[in-house]
This record gives structure tokens, sequence and C-alpha cells, in this order.
């Protein structure tokens, strides 16, 4: 008798050893369309959810979140056209170029609004641009290591309104603030660490958003896009901080604009912003940027409970 319960006991012994030596592998990253009613036509649209590695495995672990907003050429109807926004940003870093992003990431589409008549390059785009997804590894990447203060002459008046360029993203805040809300609370992103990122149009509608609703991102990285000085004021009193990047050579977006807006941050006395003109780059400078690894790695840094 005691000699089948101790093989028993061996047995099972062995099987709790083999279990507890079992490495459970990490889900593989996931890449969902979410469809919602837009507030701004009550139109279905859809935005993509990227769940990262891991998301499905531990299944009790909030996640930092980042929402992307695309610029002016990967604006459509949310439904067909929502492949543009990963040509460029960093859901085609995650997804098409396979780079390994601990966070949960939200990237929703601009309505069209009428561009396609008026800018050629979103009339004429081909969808044979878009990078397709690659079967293996992330190519080399670019690090940004100069950071610099343009000292130039003010110009007055600015060219756009606080609210940013015509028929921007301040027109769908309230379709922003529930997709975030969404997520947070059904997909387990951490509202404490809620960020927001954009480049050139959606660099606009980072400022915007941020200061309209400063309360709701724990930091903001507004990409080849200046911030109004009227924005200023609730980005100080909530402390919120920014990285701002721009293209030392862009001549869409110009050097010159961003001086006013930082000036305001300075007579507030505000410390909490950097920076950064990317030497020998135009209006892309959006490539080197998220192509880097110290966006993300601020990003991930900051947090409203900080």
């Amino acid at each position: 008798m005691h000699k089948y319960l101790s093989i028993l006991l061996l047995c099972f012994f062995n099987v709790c050893t083999a279990q507890h030596d079992v490495t459970i592998e990490p889900s593989k990253p996931e890449l969902r369309r979410i469809s919602y009613t837009s507030t701004l036509d009550q139109k279905e649209r859809d935005y993509f959810l990227y769940l990262p590695k891991g998301y499905f495995t531990d299944t009790a672990k909030r996640w930092p979140l980042v929402m992307h907003l695309h610029g002016n050429g990967e604006r459509g109807n949310g439904k067909e056209d929502l492949i543009w926004v990963t040509k460029h940003g960093p859901l085609g870093e995650a997804w098409v170029q396979k780079r390994d992003f601990p966070f949960i990431m939200i990237v929703p589409q601009l309505h069209m609004l009428g561009m396609d008549t008026i800018k050629s390059y979103i009339a004429n785009r081909d969808t044979a641009t878009i990078p397709k997804r690659q079967l293996k590894g992330t190519p080399e990447r670019i690090p940004i290591n100069d950071a610099r203060y343009y000292k130039g002459p003010k110009t007055t008046p600015l060219p756009y309104p606080k609210e940013g360029n015509i028929r921007g993203w301040y027109l769908v805040e309230d379709d922003l603030l529930a997709i975030v809300k969404n997520i947070q609370e059904n997909y387990r992103g951490d509202k404490n660490k809620t960020t927001l990122t954009g480049l050139s149009y959606g660099g606009f509608g980072t400022w915007y958003m941020a200061s309209t609703h400063p309360n709701t991102f724990a930091a903001i990285a507004p990409v080849c896009s200046w911030g109004h000085p009227d924005l200023m004021e609730s980005i100080q009193e909530q402390n919120i901080p920014v990285w701002c990047f721009a293209g030392e050579k862009d001549l869409t977006i110009q050097l010159q604009h961003f001086k006013p807006g930082f000036d305001k941050l300075d007579a507030l006395e505000y410390k909490n912003y950097k920076f950064t003109i990317v030497p020998n780059v135009g209006h892309d400078v959006w490539k080197p940027v998220y192509q880097g690894e110290e966006i993300y790695a601020w990003l991930l840094n900051q947090s409203l409970d900080d």
C-alpha cells in the first residue's frame, strides 16, 4: 500500500513540476477594426486598435494607451480607406514593420470632408504606395539625438487659428474622446498612461485635444505642427508634458511659427516641454521620429498620477 502511495505521490510531484516549468508563450500582436458611429455625420466608421504581444496572455494587466492622429493625406471614409492610416506613424511601425511595442494603440481616420477635391495628393493617391506587412523583423532605424530651439523672428498672424488647419481633427473631438473611453473601459487601457501623438494635421489635432481636454492625456508628442499660444495656458495649468518635433527644412510647417507658442509657455514659466528640430529633414520629419525609440520610451514614462 505504501509502495503504491509513494508512486502516486511521485507522479503527482512530477506532473506539478512539469506544469510549473512550462513557459507560456505570450500571445501575438493583433490588429482589430472597431466600429463606431461618428457624431459628425452619424455614419458608421471604423478605427484600428492594435493590441500588443502578451495582451491576451496577461488578462489582468492594464496597458499604456497611445492614440495617433494621422496627417492630411491619410484621411478617408473609415471603411475601405482605413488602410491608409498604416502608411505613416506608429501603426506602420508596429504592424507593417512588426516592431514590438508594449502598449495598446488607437488609430482613427479623419473624415474626407471634401479634401480630395482640394488636394491633388489625396485625389490621386494610390494604395500601391502603402507598405505591405513585413515577413521578418524591423529594418535599421535612425536615432533622434539633436535638440535645438529656434530663436528666429516671430511671424504674426499665425496661418491657422488655435484649432489648427481647416477641416481638421477638432471637428471630431467628441468621437476621439468616446473612442479613448471605450478602450480604457473595455480593453484594459490605463487611464493614467493614455498619451497622444500625431503628425502634421494630426499634430495640430494633438495640441488642440490636449489643451481642450487636459485631464485626458498624460503627455503629448506633436510632430511637424506648432501649438497656438491660445492653447498653452491649460497645458501649463495641467502640467502636460510636451515633446514637439520639427524638420529643419520643412517648407510646409515653418520653424518660425513654432516660436509664439513656446514663447507663451516660457512666459508662463512652464518647463515641462521639449522641442527637437531634426537637421536636414523636411516635412516628413515623422519618418525618423517614429522610426526611432526615443519618442515611445518618453511617452511610456509619463503618467497622470506622477
